[in-house]
């Protein structure tokens, strides 16, 4: 059943600013939970490996799948055999 409500009216006014304020929540929602799954990755998963390993790793090899491919020495030379283990460990049980 459509409303007639005069368009200067306070009623109107109300109601296009709740209609607003929801938009506006929906909107910010959205966008906090686009950017938090932007800004995770499989790395984060892994117990030991913290954001300084994760930053050396992937300024090195640019993306997860490279680190996934790459042999275990070379991951050691970039962060050290216990961590490149916890890795290797990680995707051989994703595998």
């Amino acid at each position: 059943v459509p409303l007639y409500i005069d368009k200067n009216s306070e009623t109107l006014k109300l109601i296009q600013h709740l209609r607003d304020e929801a938009h506006r929540f929906g909107i910010t929602f959205h966008r906090q939970k686009r950017s938090k799954s932007q800004l995770t990755s499989e790395l984060d998963t892994i117990k030991g490996i913290g954001t300084e390993t994760k930053k050396k790793l992937l300024s090195h090899f640019k993306s997860i799948k490279r680190i996934k491919e790459a042999e275990q020495q070379e991951v050691e030379e970039v962060i050290g055999k216990a961590k490149a283990k916890l890795i290797s460990d990680h995707f051989k049980e994703k595998a």
